[in-house]
C-alpha cells in the first residue's frame, strides 16, 4: 500500500516535437527537467486504461530528463481503482521510439522512499494523506541526468487494454496566493481526541484499507490533535507574488487565495536547521481557524526537511481557499506559495451579464464548481471525495453541455459504467452508485442506478450518440430485471436492498418499507428508456406505476413519502417531505393540471424563505442535494423565472460570496464545492435577461 515509485528516461537532443503516450495506475504526474508538465491518468472502467498523448514542446533541442512518478495506492476507495500499479509509456520522434517502458533501460525505475508510506487515509473513500521526509537531493534524479540513485527492478505486466481519453486534458495553469489574514504562535497540549467518528480512522476490513495506527510512521492526526493555535494578527495583507516570509518555530500564517481553488498545493523553502513544516488546509475558516476536521477528511500535508533549499508540490489535488503554513520545529523562509490548478480542460471564460451582479456572481460560482468537479469525468467534489455519482451526474452533465456545447467529460463518466460485464459483490443487473470504484463491502444505492437511465436519455438528446445508447441496452434491460423482483401487485417497489437514498434530509428516515419517491424515479426512468429504445410496454408500465402511486400515496393536499407494512397490506405513512414534492412533479406522477392546487401551494408557501415563515411545519425540508435543484429546476419548467431568480440568490448567494464556489449542503458542514449545483449555470444560461 501506498508506493510511489519514480521512471526516468533521458533524451537526446531531436528536431522533432517528440510525443509521449502513457497508461498507468493508480496515479502519476510528469515532468520535464523537474517542471510539472502533466498528472493523470484519466479513469476508467475495471481492466481498462486511458491513454493520454503529451506534446514534449518544453524539451527543445538537447538532452532532457523526462520523469513520470506513479503511486501505486492498492486500496479500496471512491475515487480510484483497487488495481495492480503499473505504468506503460512511450516516447516517440516521428517513426523513431527513443524510449519505451519494458524496453531495456529506456525507462530507470527508483523507489521514492522520501514519500512516507505507513500514513493514515486522507478520507474514507479517497487514498492516503502525503508526508514526506526530504533532504535538498530529494528531486535531482528528476532533474539531471547524471543523478546517482538506486535502481529498482521492475517486473513486466500481462498485456493491458487501452482506450482513447474523451475528455480534455486539464488546465493545470498557477493561481498564486492573494494575501495573509491571520498569523499566530501554536502551542503543544495533551491531545484532543476528534470531535465526531472519524471513517478513515476506524478500518474496517470489508470497508477501508489502510495501516493500524500502532504500524504508523507518520500520523497527520495526531501531530494535530495536540496543537493549540493562537491568533496574534487578523488582517487582510495583500502578498507580493515575490516576497518571502519567515516563519520561526512555534509560528504560523493563513494564506488565502481569495476564492475556492482546486488543484496542487506548491512553494519553495530555504531552512538552516531541521524543520518540520505542516500544511493545512480548507474551504472555509472556521472561527477565524482552519478545521481540519470540517470536512470529514485530513486537510494537511507534512514535510519534514533537512537544512537545504526546496520546491515542493503535493502530489495529490486537494480543494481550499485557505492555506495554513506551521512551523512546528525550526525555522524556515517560504516564498512563492502558489495552487497548481487542476480543472476541466475547456476554455475558463464563458462570457454572461444577466444585468444582475448577484446573478452574474452565482454564475461565476457555478462555472468554477463545474470546472473542478469535470477535470476526466463528473465528479461529486475535488477534495474529500473525487467521485463520479450517479445522481449528482444528471445535474453537472447539462452544464457541462450548456457551458461549452460538448459532452466529452459525460461520455466518459456514462462509457465506465458501460464496459465491465459485470460488477463484482453487487447483484446481478445493479450499477455502482459511483464509479470508477471498489465496494468490497457489497453497498450499493438502487435507485441511483435509475438515474442513469434518465441521464442516458438526455445524453443522447444533447450529443446524437445513438452508439453508446445501444450499447448500453442490454444492461438497463438487466437492471429493470433486477428491480422486478422487488415489484408487488400494483408494480411498485417494495423492500428495496442495501441503502435507499433519497437526500440529506428527514426524507432518507422514510424510505421503507415502500418509498414512493423512489417509485416516482423508477417511473422517469422506465419512461425514458422507453423513449429512448421506442418501447411502448415499458411506458405503459410506467404509466400504471403512477397511478398507482397517486391513488395511494396523495393525502389530499400533499404526497407521503412511504408506506409500511401490516397486517400483510402496504399502508401509506402521515410522513411528508417537501422534497417528496418535487420527486412527484418533476417525474410527472404530478402536473400542474391534475394537482394545481398543490403547484400553488409549493411556489408560493416552500423555498428558502420558509425557514422564516414556518409555513407546513410537519412537510420536512428539502436539502441542497437534491431537493431545492429539484425546486429550481421546476420553477424553471413552470417559467417561473423572476421568482427563480429570487430564490436563486436565497439559496446560492451566501455560497458564490464567501467561497466562490456553490455547496453540498445549504450550511458550510461539508463540501463547498460540489458538481451538482453547477446546475444554476445551465438554469441562468436558460433564462437570464427575461423574466415573467
Amino acid at each position: 500500500m501506498n508506493v510511489l515509485a519514480g521512471f526516468r528516461a533521458i533524451i537526446p537532443a531531436v528536431s522533432t516535437v517528440p510525443v509521449l503516450r502513457l497508461a498507468g495506475a493508480t496515479l502519476y504526474r510528469v515532468s520535464v527537467n523537474g517542471a510539472f508538465l502533466a498528472h493523470g491518468p484519466a479513469r476508467a472502467a475495471h481492466g481498462f486504461y486511458r491513454v493520454d498523448e503529451i506534446r514534449l514542446t518544453s524539451l527543445g533541442e538537447r538532452e532532457c530528463v523526462v520523469a513520470i512518478e506513479v503511486a501505486g495506492y492498492n486500496v479500496d476507495a471512491y475515487g480510484v481503482m483497487n488495481q495492480p500499479s503499473f505504468l506503460q509509456a512511450e516516447i516517440t520522434s516521428g517513426p523513431t521510439v527513443l524510449a519505451a517502458s519494458g524496453r531495456g533501460s529506456d525507462f530507470a525505475c527508483f523507489l521514492l522512499d522520501e514519500r512516507v508510506r505507513r500514513t493514515e487515509r486522507y478520507s474514507h473513500q479517497r487514498g492516503f494523506t502525503e508526508a514526506y521526509r526530504l533532504t535538498p537531493q530529494w528531486d535531482t534524479w528528476r532533474r539531471r541526468p547524471d543523478t546517482p540513485r538506486v535502481v529498482t527492478d521492475v517486473a513486466i505486466c500481462e498485456p493491458k487494454t487501452l482506450i482513447h481519453r474523451e475528455a480534455p486534458y486539464p488546465d493545470t495553469t498557477v493561481c498564486p496566493v492573494e494575501a495573509v489574514v491571520a498569523a499566530g504562535t501554536v502551542q503543544v497540549h495533551a491531545p484532543l481526541p476528534p470531535r465526531r467518528t472519524a471513517r478513515y480512522l476506524d478500518l474496517d476490513a470489508d470497508t477501508t484499507a489502510g495501516f493500524p495506527r500502532a504500524d504508523l510512521d507518520v500520523s497527520v492526526t495526531a501531530i494535530l490533535r495536540p496543537l493549540r493555535f493562537e491568533t496574534q494578527e487578523r488582517a487582510f495583507v495583500p502578498i507580493d507574488p515575490a516576497s518571502s516570509c519567515a516563519l520561526t518555530a512555534g509560528t504560523w500564517r493563513i494564506l488565502d487565495l481569495g476564492a475556492n481553488r482546486a488543484g496542487f498545493i506548491g512553494l519553495t523553502v530555504t531552512c538552516r536547521d531541521p524543520v518540520r513544516l505542516l500544511l493545512t488546509f480548507d474551504e472555509r475558516l472556521t472561527d477565524g481557524l482552519i478545521d481540519d476536521e470540517r470536512n470529514d477528511c485530513v486537510n494537511a500535508v507534512v514535510y519534514e526537511l533537512a537544512p537545504g533549499c526546496y520546491d515542493v508540490e503535493s502530489f495529490e489535488p486537494y480543494v481550499l481557499r485557505y492555506l495554513q503554513l506551521t512551523a512546528l520545529d525550526g525555522d524556515c523562509e517560504i516564498r512563492s506559495v502558489y495552487l497548481r490548478n487542476l480543472v476541466c480542460g475547456y476554455p475558463d471564460h464563458i462570457p454572461f451579464a444577466s444585468g444582475d451582479p448577484d446573478l452574474d456572481r452565482i454564475f461565476h460560482a457555478a462555472v468554477a464548481t463545474f470546472r473542478q468537479n469535470a477535470v476526466d469525468i463528473i465528479m461529486d467534489c475535488p477534495g474529500r471525495e473525487r467521485a463520479g455519482w450517479l445522481c449528482d451526474s444528471f445535474f453537472t452533465a447539462r452544464t457541462e453541455h450548456a457551458l461549452y456545447g460538448e459532452s466529452r467529460i459525460e461520455k466518459s463518466f456514462l462509457e465506465n459504467f458501460l464496459l465491465p460485464e459485470s460488477f463484482g459483490n453487487l447483484p446481478d443487473g445493479m450499477l455502482p452508485m459511483c464509479y470508477p470504484a471498489d465496494f468490497p463491502n457489497g453497498r450499493f444505492i438502487p435507485n441511483w442506478a435509475l438515474w442513469l437511465v434518465v441521464e442516458l436519455e438526455e445524453y443522447v438528446g444533447r450529443s446524437g450518440d445513438r452508439e453508446l445508447a445501444d450499447a448500453f441496452l442490454p444492461k438497463i434491460d438487466a437492471l429493470f430485471h433486477y428491480f422486478e423482483g422487488f415489484e408487488n401487485g400494483d408494480g411498485l417497489l417494495e423492500r428495496l436492498e442495501n441503502w435507499v437514498f433519497i437526500e440529506w434530509s428527514r426524507a432518507n428516515d422514510y424510505t421503507q418499507d415502500l418509498n414512493y419517491p423512489s417509485n416516482m424515479l423508477y417511473a422517469g426512468a422506465l419512461s425514458a428508456a422507453g423513449r429512448l429504445f421506442e418501447d411502448r410496454s415499458l411506458q405503459q408500465k410506467a404509466d400504471g406505476l403512477r397511478e398507482a402511486v397517486r391513488r395511494q400515496a396523495f393525502d389530499g393536499a400533499f404526497f407521503v413519502d412511504n408506506a409500511v407494512a401490516k397486517d400483510g397490506r402496504m399502508w401509506p405513512s402521515r410522513n411528508r417531505t417537501e422534497t417528496c414534492q418535487y420527486y412527484a412533479f418533476y417525474f410527472d406522477v404530478a402536473t400542474p393540471d391534475r394537482y394545481g392546487e398543490l403547484r400553488d401551494r409549493l411556489v408560493r408557501d416552500f423555498g428558502p424563505s420558509r425557514s422564516q415563515t414556518g409555513r407546513y411545519p410537519d412537510v420536512h425540508p428539502a436539502s441542497a442535494f437534491v431537493g431545492n435543484v429539484l425546486r429550481m429546476d421546476l420553477l424553471s419548467r413552470w417559467d417561473l423565472v423572476e421568482q427563480l431568480f429570487d430564490e436563486m440568490k436565497g439559496y446560492l448567494l451566501t455560497m458564490a460570496e464567501e467561497t466562490g464556489t456553490l455547496w453540498e449542503h445549504q450550511e458550510a458542514t461539508a463540501s463547498c464545492s460540489h458538481g451538482f449545483a453547477a446546475h444554476a449555470a445551465y438554469l441562468l444560461l436558460r433564462h437570464a435577461g427575461r423574466s415573467k
